[in-house]
């Protein structure tokens, strides 16, 4: 691959981050603060929250094997898809090339940042070919984005094809994982030294449950690591969500007990899918959700909603037509939703 530096936008590596009164000071001894303009009562709110969440990579590194070091958390996995694009990718120069259909943050993102989005169409079976992905760069693609298992799709990528991406592409592979607990194939944190273009994404919005609390997870090379430092906002993670996602840490056994019990209840859940008069085909999945191809993906979606049952309709993504995208609930909202399905009269 292409040198870190080659790879970053020269402003961006030049800059000087912004330096916080609690960048300057680390330490944990002193009792009385005067340095960052806060209010002094209200405690513990008052203060600051650590910058770069020690202790919270800390004790995630125990969990996901992978030192602190190589770790960044931010404002869900939004905030570090912004920051690549803002790192590594020049306005009107530059461009990214991605799968499609995926997760559409990824080019939201490239039209805020105003860099070329090129998308490479899955086959029927949601699958991709490296060799075409690398044909649709050039010397100035920074970024190749792939989600696995993917979303709308549900299904894990071939990892051999992804091995490929990464071996010969000169720029930097953003790894979307934000599914992997729900999948039996391993996660690519493993593989995260062997490639230093490698960048993996992974949230606590899923299996850990947490989707209100807005903490995403990056994996990289510390270089990478560090020019996400640079450029992220000083206080990007607020102290409430750093304790919460302590606490999660610390009852890692039950997001593990949820884990089993929702990849269960999809086996339940596809399984009755499958028997519903209006469902053409359920494709395989590997997350917490799947995708169904139904008689009329519209007309169902809205019967649904006037029932206040609430699944995602993704008739107009690519490769989707006439398809919904269900998220395994609970036993009873699964009953619930398969019950008011029978009774649909289309």
């Amino acid at each position: 691959m292409k040198t870190l530096k080659e790879l970053t936008r020269p402003n961006i590596w030049e800059l000087k981050p912004y330096s916080s009164a609690r960048d300057e000071y680390k330490g944990a001894v002193a009792s009385v603060f005067l340095d960052a303009n806060e209010n002094p009562y209200s405690l513990p709110h008052n203060r600051y929250p650590d910058p770069l969440q020690r202790d919270l990579k800390t004790e995630l590194s125990k969990i996901k094997k992978v030192s602190p070091e190589h770790i960044f958390l931010g404002n869900g996995s939004d905030e570090a898809i912004d920051l690549v694009y803002r790192a590594f990718c020049e306005p009107e120069k530059d461009n990214v090339v991605a799968i499609d259909p995926t997760y559409g943050m990824y080019q939201v993102c490239a039209d805020v940042n105003n860099v070329e989005y090129r998308k490479v169409l899955l086959n029927d079976k949601f699958q991709f070919s490296a060799e075409d992905l690398l044909a649709a760069t050039d010397e100035h693609t920074k970024l190749i984005f792939l989600c696995s298992p993917n979303n709308p799709t549900g299904n894990d990528l071939n990892g051999s094809e992804i091995e490929k991406v990464l071996s010969k592409f000169e720029g930097l592979v953003i790894l979307d994982e934000a599914y992997n607990d729900f999948s039996a194939t391993p996660s690519f944190l493993r593989n995260l030294e062997q490639y230093p273009n490698l960048v993996i994404l992974q949230t606590f919005s899923k299996a850990w449950g947490s989707a209100a609390i807005r903490l995403g997870m990056a994996f990289a090379s510390e270089g990478i690591i560090g020019i996400l430092n640079k450029i992220k906002y000083p206080y990007n993670v607020n102290q409430l969500t750093q304790q919460q996602a302590m606490e999660l840490l610390r009852k890692y056994y039950e997001v593990e007990r949820w884990v089993t019990s929702l990849k269960e209840e999809r086996e339940v859940l596809t399984h009755a899918f499958k028997k519903l008069s209006c469902t053409e085909k359920i494709f395989p999945s590997d997350a917490n959700f799947f995708l169904a191809r139904v008689t009329d993906a519209v007309k169902i979606y809205n019967y649904l909603v006037g029932l206040g049952i609430i699944v995602r309709n993704r008739n107009s993504i690519a490769l989707c037509g006439n398809c919904l995208r269900v998220t395994v609930g609970t036993r009873r909202e699964n009953e619930i939703l398969i019950e008011a399905l029978q009774k649909y009269k289309g």
